[in-house]
């Protein structure tokens, strides 16, 4: 009655085990090391560039306790502070702060087979570390004002080239692009042209004051995908600029439909912070040194000899050197779009540029004007610039889209495409809401936080063995699993845990004991009302489980409610309530019945169960 399959016995010790080797590494404690990034895509962390750091050390006399490299970044671990803080400083004059960014970070101390399957602790929000939280309003109105400024000056270079369809006049009236025209010829001559070339606008013919004209308005799908577009981008530009912070493990996300929340832990300086927050990258379109790019002539420059008005610059590998002039013909303000694709030609990944109208121009006549002649797209970045790419000008380019390729991957192309478009915002922000955490007071959470979470369950536990003697001990047991599991579960989702993350633990615990509690009491009952032992443990937990169910779900409902309603520290209150309440029915159910069935489901008489204090008597069927 009261056995499990050797299966479920199985599965149970195995998700035990699982979950305690996932929750030890939130055991050890944290070491101060160096965290060594890519600052830009076309840069690599590999073991040669962790020898120049580690040889930096040496020569300054740092010890460090190790160093590895993790996916993308090399870290270092420190004994003490000051070392780390020195390190940091030694590191960053060995690579330079252009190429890579060295980030002071905290390291757990646990095993290095523990990372090695991914057995991570938890990250620690800016409440319990310190650092700045910012939250940035974004102007939706201004990011529909910027495209249809954007598209009017497209429509003005369109219809330039067209007699028959040039109008008399372009502006933008509210939210709508207006054209004027002579005449309804040649209206409807520019109309096809509009629609054919700008799907997203809704044309309509008009007649004011006897003059045709065509009034453009942005339909509402085009205007959904500026606004998402106006998010992502400011998202990819906000992290681009965060990245040269060097800060470890910032968070830089979006809350609700126009707002974005940063949190960069670690930092107190808001001032500076906000000036990091206000940089950008570019990109420049700029000519070959044709003249003295020859073999000769890039040797000359590569030793230093460059000549006068030009610049030796490399292509995004660092090895091949391209020679450019100085003077910049195009830059990347006047890009309002940049999409990765692939090549039409060759099929090779490539990067899709869409420029606004000014820009369409000047780079129509740059173009006509230098057929035969390599022109340069140059990323830059902190100051310094990579040639993305340098192709020979075979015709005129009108039309105000470009194709920029060259052994380029398809995730690089993505990357070039995010940075290009990270050179401006897409709409402006405001700061909103600003805050900032001392470590100090980080720290503190922590100590009050776990310290009132262990007195709960210390209690907790004192008054549930006391009332329920054995099985008391056995609900206890559940609980404790039920903790490490939600732990194990947090550090594999690799979530960061915040002060009413701490609180939504303890919530846990008493919501966990409930369902205990209900199977109790229920064995209690049947016990009092006659039944064997070994049938009210299997009357409780059948009986038990509808009414467990039922809470923890309409629970689990409202937990949801608050993830999808909510933002900040009420979704992170959410996310770690809805994940205890599924450990807690595991826990409570199948763990705590697992225990009882090999205590008590090998004997078949039991002739008492230790439940509290519950007198029990076998009635005998009435002889009538």
């Amino acid at each position: 009655m009261n056995r499990y399959p050797i299966w479920v016995y199985a599965t149970v010790l195995v998700v035990v085990l699982v979950g305690l080797v996932y929750s030890i590494p939130n055991l050890f404690p944290e070491s101060p090391a160096v965290q060594i990034s890519a600052a830009r895509a076309s840069e690599r962390v590999d073991e040669a560039l962790l020898a120049r750091a580690t040889d930096a050390l040496t020569r300054a006399g740092i010890a460090h306790d190790e160093a590895y490299l993790d996916q993308n970044s090399a870290k270092l671990r420190f004994r003490g502070t000051d070392a780390q803080l020195r390190a940091k400083d030694v590191i960053q004059q060995e690579l330079g702060e252009a190429n890579y960014t060295v980030a002071l970070n905290l390291l757990s101390n646990s095993p290095r087979w523990l990372a090695a399957i991914g057995a991570k602790p938890m990250y620690l929000g800016l409440d319990l570390r310190g650092g700045v939280h910012f939250l940035l309003q974004v102007d939706m109105v201004g990011a529909i004002t910027k495209s249809l400024d954007s598209t009017a000056a497209g429509v003005r270079t369109t219809l330039r080239g067209q007699d028959d369809a040039r109008s008399s006049g372009i502006s933008r009236e509210g939210n709508t692009v207006v054209l004027r025209f002579r005449d309804t010829a040649t209206r409807d001559k520019a109309r096809s042209l509009v629609e054919n070339n700008y799907p997203d606008l809704a044309i309509v013919e008009q007649t004011r004051n006897a003059e045709p004209i065509l009034t453009g308005t942005l339909k509402p799908e085009a205007q959904k995908r500026i606004q998402d577009f106006a998010i992502q981008q400011n998202l990819t530009t906000l992290r681009n600029r965060v990245n040269e912070l060097g800060v470890a493990e910032p968070i830089v996300q979006q809350a609700g439909i126009d707002r974005i929340v940063v949190q960069l832990p670690g930092v107190q300086n808001t001032a500076d912070a906000k000036r990091i927050l206000g940089r950008t990258a570019s990109l420049e379109v700029r000519m070959v040194d044709e003249e003295n790019s020859t073999p000769a002539g890039l040797q000359a420059a590569m030793q230093g000899q460059v000549p006068l008005g030009s610049e030796l610059l490399y292509e995004r590998d660092g090895e091949v050197p391209v020679l450019l002039k100085r003077q910049v013909v195009l830059t990347g303000d006047r890009i309002s779009d940049a999409q990765p694709g692939f090549a039409g030609d060759t099929g090779e990944p490539a990067v899709h540029i869409t420029l606004d109208g000014t820009g369409a121009r000047i780079f129509q006549q740059l173009t006509r004007d230098n057929v035969g002649k390599r022109m340069a797209m140059v990323l830059v970045e902190k100051g310094k610039g990579e040639v993305v790419t340098a192709p020979v000008i075979r015709q005129e380019i009108g039309g105000g889209r470009v194709q920029i390729s060259g052994r380029m991957s398809t995730v690089e192309a993505r990357e070039v495409a995010l940075l290009l478009r990270a050179g401006a915002l897409a709409a402006p922000m405001e700061i909103i809401e600003e805050r900032t955490v001392g470590p100090s007071l980080g720290a503190e959470n922590i100590r009050s936080g776990f310290r009132a979470t262990w007195i709960g369950f210390s209690m907790l536990s004192l008054f549930i063995i006391a009332y329920y003697s054995v099985m008391g001990v056995v609900s206890v047991i559940a609980l404790a699993v039920n903790v490490m599991l939600l732990i194990a579960l947090l550090s594999m989702l690799q979530a960061t845990l915040t002060l009413p993350g701490i609180a939504a633990i303890a919530l846990t615990l008493g919501m966990a004991i409930d369902a205990n509690v209900l199977i109790n009491e229920r064995i209690r009952e049947e016990l009092r009302n006659g039944v064997t032992p070994q049938a009210a443990i299997h009357a409780g937990y059948e009986r038990a489980w509808a009414t467990i169910l039922d809470s923890n779900i309409t629970t689990l409902i409202a937990g949801i409610a608050l993830f999808t309603f909510g933002s900040g520290p009420v979704r992170g209150f959410a996310v770690v309530h809805c994940l205890g309440i599924m450990t807690s029915m595991f826990s409570a159910v199948v763990v705590s019945r697992s225990l009882v069935n090999l205590t008590f489901g090998r004997k078949r008489r039991l002739e008492k169960l230790p439940i509290g204090n519950v007198d029990w008597q076998h009635k005998q069927p009435n002889p009538a």
